[in-house]
């Protein structure tokens, strides 16, 4: 949507390409309208076309494909895409490709071909090849073939931290001098404590986690950091701990957990479809915001928090020493006494007077969609 709306804006002819069930569309920059708005409000949408009905699919993709269609000044099926772009495309021309998941190799062999384009793609991380184990089945497989391509035929590697580009180096170390590390603009939302659901106590002190509940999350060590507070604090002096965020998948055992809290009910609370603002609110008055994860590539969270002024208790992965160096408190992932150590140490500084309750840390000057633009832009 960033990249949507600032390209929009920028002031040089823009067109989209749309990879359909069907083929490529070429469209004009104006369509971009619909797309927004189909991906704001997709009920506003027309009906699937035909063919799709008749194929029984009618998804917010077909509905949205089927407007898209409508504003199509050119087409091609896939083996078509070169001579699409080479009839319609001004010479020179910039393709930027920002979605990791829609990254395949002879999409972008068959745009290399295309003469005078260069070709911007963005790396968000390397996890499918570092952590395989955190990903679905064939993902590793697939990335690592998109992965490929993007070093032998993109122009610029785009990197949302130094830590992706070093990991980018590593697994394809020919591209290591076409990466551009553009940190990801961070635009914080206004807090809204009305939102906050009104039957959650928020007198005790509390802490957050924000994500979606995954294992490369790591919310096991935080349910095994409450035990231990439990065990040397017991109930009524224990801070909470809000989990804010949707359940993921392969991650039964977590679930299992919090589906039976059993000691810990009452301390631990499972929060998921809140709206931006109570997150932002819920975010803005805990005493840290506590982020354990086994791997990341940037971390939106940290800087979500930071930026508010909210402290930050981490793994010390690469890109949490990057964005917020000394300003974040480090625990060991694998070690949940060391986090409920770290996380009581805190609790127990406010409550002692050495600050105030949900004391705030110096807020971190967080990157902007600006600064990002500006970086992408004049590389492109």
């Amino acid at each position: 949507m960033a990249y949507l709306q600032a390209l929009c804006r920028a002031p040089v002819p823009l067109y989209l390409l749309c990879r359909t069930s069907y083929g490529f569309l070429l469209l004009p920059g104006k369509a971009a309208e619909i797309l927004l708005a189909g991906l704001s409000a997709p009920e506003t949408l027309p009906c699937p076309a035909w063919i799709d009905r008749l194929r029984g699919r009618f998804t917010a993709r077909a509905r949205l494909e089927a407007a898209l269609r409508a504003r199509a000044m050119a087409r091609a099926g896939h083996r078509g895409l070169t001579g699409l772009l080479a009839r319609n495309l001004p010479q020179p021309a910039s393709y930027l490709n920002v979605g990791q998941t829609t990254l395949r190799p002879e999409t972008l062999r068959r745009l290399k071909r295309v003469p005078g384009l260069r070709a911007g793609v963005m790396i968000h991380d390397t996890i499918p090849l570092d952590f395989p184990q955190f990903a679905n089945e064939g993902e590793p497989e697939r990335f690592r073939a998109a992965l490929a391509a993007a070093a032998a035929q993109a122009d610029v590697l785009i990197c949302n931290s130094a830590a992706t580009a070093a990991d980018v180096a590593r697994h394809a170390p020919a591209a290591a001098g076409r990466c551009l590390v553009a940190p990801l603009g961070v635009d914080l939302v206004a807090p809204e404590p009305a939102a906050i659901p009104a039957d959650l106590d928020l007198m005790p002190d509390y802490f957050v986690t924000l994500g979606t509940i995954e294992p490369r999350k790591n919310h096991a060590v935080l349910l095994d950091a409450w035990e231990e507070i439990l065990r040397r604090k017991g109930p009524e002096a224990a801070p909470r701990l809000l989990i804010l965020g949707r359940r993921g998948w392969r991650n039964a055992e977590v679930f299992a957990r919090l589906d039976h809290l059993g000691a810990l009910k009452g301390v631990v609370h499972e929060l998921a479809g809140l709206s931006d603002g109570a997150v932002a609110a819920l975010v803005a008055g805990a005493h840290a915001l506590l982020m354990p994860s086994r791997a990341e590539g940037f971390g939106l969270p940290l800087l979500e928090a930071a930026g508010r002024g909210t402290k930050v208790i981490a793994a010390p992965l690469p890109v949490t020493g990057e964005l917020l160096g000394n300003r974040a408190i480090y625990a060991n992932p694998d070690d949940s006494y060391d986090w409920a150590t770290k996380i009581m140490e805190l609790a127990e500084e406010n409550r002692a007077g050495h600050g105030a309750v949900g004391e705030k840390s110096d807020r971190i000057v967080i990157p902007t969609w600006t600064d990002h633009f500006n970086l992408v832009l004049n590389k492109m």
